[in-house]
């Protein structure tokens, strides 16, 4: 069994917990949709992402500010750009002085979906950890118009929260209609998506904008291109 190098990013602090993503294969994408389409295997090695969304904690213990809308140290982190979360993952990567075979990343589309799935241990559900979203995630039924502490929902089969609903989360994918093109795009629905965007196949053509409802997750792999 694989094991991470460590558990959190900062030790001591919950919400910067690591879970083990056993490595296997899955069905990616769905047939409901278009952008959704072809339904193709994909085989992952393991890896590490966060039990939860990065929290304006984590975020401000490693940046030093909070760029959020929706300000509360326990709520994930919002309104940050690409380049923003470049400059996170540089910081903790030198902080942490991985070996080579490690680093901090945004996860893939494939890595966000199966551990989004629950990996190896996946119930096959439609959301992450169940059907019905209520329980599940935030979203525009239940939202109030903003997000949430991290981890008040149920989890999935891994233990992972919050993956569908309380913000979308950026992958490092690019996408523009369907898997043969490119476009970068977050992930699993935020505060204001309603259920079919909630869903874990699909996918979002957002722009690179500074929306409260975006944020992300850390992952813990093997280096870009390895």
């Amino acid at each position: 069994m694989t094991e991470l190098p460590f558990t959190h990013i900062i030790p001591g602090m919950a919400s910067s917990e690591l879970v083990l993503v056993e490595g296997g294969t899955f069905m990616m994408g769905s047939d409901e949709y278009g952008s959704e389409k072809p339904i193709h295997k994909v085989t992952l090695p393991s890896f590490g992402i966060g039990k939860y969304p990065v929290t304006q904690e984590l975020w401000m213990a490693v940046m030093g500010e909070n760029p959020s809308r929706f300000v509360d140290p326990k709520r994930p982190v919002e309104r940050v750009s690409l380049e923003d979360m470049q400059a996170f993952f540089q910081k903790i990567n030198q902080v942490t002085r991985l070996s080579p075979d490690w680093v901090f990343r945004l996860p893939t589309e494939a890595e966000w979906e199966y551990a989004a799935k629950g990996g190896n241990k996946s119930g096959g559900f439609r959301y992450a950890g169940g059907d019905k979203l209520d329980e599940l995630g935030w979203y525009d039924n239940n939202s109030h118009g903003g997000t949430k502490p991290v981890g008040l929902k149920l989890a999935n089969e891994l233990g992972i929260y919050d993956l569908s609903g309380n913000v979308m989360e950026w992958c490092v994918n690019h996408w523009a209609g369907n898997y043969d093109y490119a476009y970068r795009v977050p992930r699993g629905g935020g505060w204001y998506s309603d259920p079919i965007i909630c869903r874990l196949s699909n996918h979002h053509l957002i722009p690179d904008s500074l929306l409260s409802s975006k944020g992300f997750r850390v992952v813990l792999g093997s280096p870009p291109g390895s």
